[in-house]
């Protein structure tokens, strides 16, 4: 045999094709100090001002699933480092941050945003570095990104089977209150071709900016119109303005019913649910849901963050997407986004609130609908719900899509290039003859 001398030069060479494996995305698979770098991921929600009443928990969520898959052993052998940012509750500061995530951090993902003015101003940011959002909440549709992965209700999993049930089973006379941005008016506008195409009517339709409590003139023109139920897309603080407002003017859940839309448990915890019990709120997920999937989620949250701690469909939404971005990830052996997309679009779930699975042309969620009226105790007691996961559809029929489109593009330039009014004065929509 002959013998194999290592000369310098030769020792040399090795040691550098050695490094250069090692540290490139070529070797990272087979190199023990790459293998145990954790992989960082970004968590991106409202920690103070008027939407922390909502996020601050999603937030929570999110990092729950993220401490299960690391007392697993990871995702792909490699533990996961959440870094978390604060949106404060402004589309600007959203927008800033998922920057800083991307560029600064180099997270392999994002899990944020709550109102889809934040998300509008995520969107572009993603979509020029090619990243990736998991989006937890309720949306208006009118949107399907290659680079969000939507796990809250697409409207036809919230808004219309709720309008449906509430004709059904409340009245035909509707009034419409909601925060001044993109998802109220597009939900109203879609809960208003609806009501329409049933004959039903509308009475009354108003906006409160995001995050104020001077409702007074909104509560005094609902209680001049007298309606059957009222349709709640008021987000963050101003729902605890209105509804004592409600309450000071004598309307109550038995006199006027309200169907909420962003108004779930943990809401409720600091609204105070002795105020609101017997009105009704739409979602997929509720914490009383029974079944042994769902019982060891909300111990597992319990356990983590106190016994009496709630939980949501937002929250439920974040917790999955984790699980969904991880069990992706997996299959597809790498981080690379559109192997991850890809082995996104075959995976179903076993969620606490029922089976999952994500559309491979909207990505959003197959999910099950649900309509629960708030009980005294905070939890909510399930009154209607679909039989099984109903397809998400992001335009809805009631308009083309170029029509749904010219409504955004028209809010967009009405509010100078902003996805929430940016005035001093709420929207006023005159109501009907």
């Amino acid at each position: 045999m002959n013998e194999i001398r290592c000369t310098p030069f030769r020792t040399t060479l090795i040691f550098l094709c050695f490094l250069l494996v090692t540290t490139s995305g070529w070797g990272c698979q087979f190199s023990p100090t790459r293998s145990a770098e954790p992989i960082k991921v970004g968590i991106l929600h409202s920690l103070t001002g008027t939407m922390a009443i909502s996020e601050q928990s999603v937030s929570q969520a999110t990092l729950l699933a993220i401490e299960e898959l690391n007392a697993q052993g990871g995702v792909l052998g490699r533990r996961i480092q959440p870094v978390i940012r604060n949106g404060a509750s402004q589309s600007d500061i959203f927008a800033r941050e998922a920057e800083a995530l991307i560029v600064n951090e180099h997270v392999a993902v994002i899990f944020g945003c709550w109102t889809s003015a934040s998300r509008k101003t995520v969107k572009p940011i993603v979509e020029q570095y090619q990243h990736l959002l998991f989006y937890p909440v309720q949306s208006e549709g009118i949107e399907a990104s290659p680079n969000i992965i939507y796990t809250g209700a697409a409207p036809n999993q919230q808004i219309f089977p709720a309008v449906k049930w509430a004709m059904d089973n409340l009245g035909q006379r509707f009034f419409l209150i909601g925060s001044d941005y993109i998802f109220p008016h597009a939900a109203n506008a879609m809960m208003k071709d609806q009501i329409r195409s049933l004959r039903g009517t509308i009475v009354g339709e108003q906006y409160v900016l995001l995050g104020s409590t001077e409702v007074a003139g909104a509560v005094e023109a609902l209680v001049r119109s007298r309606p059957d139920v009222i349709l709640n897309t008021l987000n963050g603080d101003s729902n605890v303005a209105f509804f004592q407002a409600l309450r000071a003017q004598g309307i109550t859940p038995q006199d006027i019913p309200t169907i909420s839309f962003s108004i779930a448990e943990t809401e409720l915890e600091t609204m105070g649910s002795a105020a609101v019990a017997g009105d009704y709120a739409a979602w997929g997920y509720f914490q009383s849901l029974a079944g042994p999937i769902n019982a060891a989620f909300v111990q597992a949250y319990q356990a983590r963050y106190g016994a009496d701690a709630v939980i949501s469909d937002p929250m439920e939404a974040a917790y999955l997407g984790v699980k969904l971005w991880a069990a992706a990830v997996e299959q597809a052996g790498s981080l690379e986004l559109n192997r991850v997309r890809n082995a996104l679009h075959g995976i179903s779930l076993e969620a606490p609130q029922g089976a999952v699975s994500i559309d491979p042309i909207s990505q959003h969620l197959w999910r099950t609908v649900r309509i629960g009226q708030i009980q005294p105790d905070g939890q909510f007691e399930i009154v209607w719900s679909s039989t099984k996961p109903v397809r998400p559809l992001t335009y809805p029929a009631y308009r083309s899509v170029e029509r749904w489109e010219a409504f955004l593009t028209d809010l967009h330039t009405r509010w100078k290039g902003h996805w929430q009014n940016p005035a001093t004065f709420p929207s006023i929509i005159e109501a009907e003859p």
